[in-house]
């Protein structure tokens, strides 16, 4: 029988066995499913061996389930393929953040945690001011279409309003999306939101430490904004934000309904997270279902840990 910090431990190096990503101790003890313990009673877990070989495997810093060395060598590719990835990642995320209505950037997904591979898009969340979500999103547009001529594909996927920054998604992978993003410019904002959604605690109460800002707007390029958005909010902006906005919404609607949400299985203890929705607020654009797909995987790890426990 499993202590249940043993379970927890097992737990969150099989999520990360999803994404064929080897954890180091320092990794398992931050991203700890479910149970808030220090680092050394996690790393006395280790020391007393319960666990290895039969349910972990050891690679020089990192651990595995067993039989799954091989992803260490995916990690460390990867981890180069990021390092060449996050210069263009600051260097665009500091231009979004200088779009008027943009109140903060961070990088997501894959990148956040240096796990892209080649070829892989940049993730971003933006936050804008209530009232010119899509006018922002309409800007943001334009310059992923400048980067794309120079080989960078910039992937803005989730565009929030500073009022609707409390997620309704409560779920692993919303929480590891929330605390593993990288900020790049509003740290007021990023703080709001990582207090408004507390709840992350229950499933990673050992990583609600804020990620350092990697970016501060300049005065000069405030100011510019600042002007830039008097204009913007003239009456006749509210028209083409309007506009922006059901044009979008309907062609979005048409994509989605064409890739309808992935649901889980009925006696799945996973919820089903919503990954595509278009309000005024928000524009979340998650075609692929990459959430949903990693919660079903790694409702299967854990029944194959049930199973051995």
């Amino acid at each position: 029988m499993r202590l249940p910090l043993e379970e927890a431990v097992l737990q969150t190096v099989a999520y990360a066995d999803v994404f064929d990503f080897p954890l180091t101790l320092e990794e398992i003890h931050r991203f700890l499913v479910g149970i808030k313990a220090s680092y050394s009673d996690v790393g006395r877990i280790f020391e007393s061996d319960r666990l290895a070989p039969k349910h972990l495997e050891r690679h020089d810093k990192f651990f595995t389930l067993p039989g799954r060395g091989g992803i260490v060598g995916v990690r460390q590719r990867r981890s180069a393929a990021s390092r060449f990835l996050w210069p263009a990642a600051v260097n665009y995320g500091r231009l979004i953040a200088q779009i008027p209505f943009v109140r903060m950037v961070a990088v997501t997904g894959a990148l956040a945690v240096n796990n892209s591979d080649d070829g892989d898009d940049i993730d971003y969340l933006i936050v804008t001011e209530p009232g010119r979500l899509w006018l922002c999103r309409s800007l943001v547009v334009s310059l992923v279409k400048l980067a794309a001529r120079k080989g960078i594909q910039l992937c803005p996927n989730y565009f929030l309003s500073e009022n609707a920054l409390a997620l309704t998604e409560q779920d692993l992978f919303t929480a590891h999306e929330l605390l593993q993003m990288a900020p790049i410019s509003g740290s007021d904002v990023y703080k709001k939101m990582l207090h408004l959604n507390s709840w992350t605690e229950r499933f990673l109460p050992n990583a609600n430490t804020p990620m350092s800002i990697l970016y501060s707007t300049p005065q000069g390029y405030r100011l510019l904004s600042t002007m830039a958005e008097a204009v913007l909010r003239l009456p006749p902006s509210d028209w083409v934000e309007k506009w922006e906005m059901d044009r979008k919404i309907a062609k979005f609607g048409r994509r989605a309904a064409a890739s309808p949400q992935r649901k889980l299985g009925e006696n799945s203890e996973q919820p089903n997270l919503i990954e595509v929705s278009f309000t005024p607020n928000r524009c979340k654009g998650h075609f692929y279902h990459h959430g949903s797909r990693a919660l079903s995987a790694y409702e299967t790890q854990l029944k194959h840990l049930a199973e051995e426990s």
